[in-house]
C-alpha cells in the first residue's frame, strides 16, 4: 500500500473533489493560480476545508521555484 510518505503526489488535499497533491503541483507548473486550480479541479469548491492547505502548498511551490 502506498502512503503519502512513499509518494507525496498521492496525498489527497481536497477530499470533496479527490484532488491530489500531484495534480495541484502539475497545474501550478502550468501557471495556474489558486482560482485556476479550483476551476480546473473543483478543489476548494465544496466544504472549503482544504483551502488553507492548498494555498500553503502553492506558496511552498513558489518558494521552491525561487530557490532554483
Amino acid at each position: 500500500m502506498t502512503t503519502p510518505k512513499d509518494n507525496p503526489d498521492d496525498e489527497v488535499l481536497c477530499f470533496c473533489s479527490g484532488v491530489k497533491r500531484g495534480k495541484i503541483r502539475a497545474l501550478h507548473q502550468q501557471g495556474f493560480d489558486l482560482q485556476g486550480i479550483a476551476d480546473m479541479t473543483g478543489a476548494m469548491t465544496g466544504c472549503g476545508g482544504c483551502e488553507w492547505e492548498i494555498e500553503y502548498y502553492l506558496k511552498e511551490l513558489d518558494q521552491a521555484q525561487q530557490d532554483k
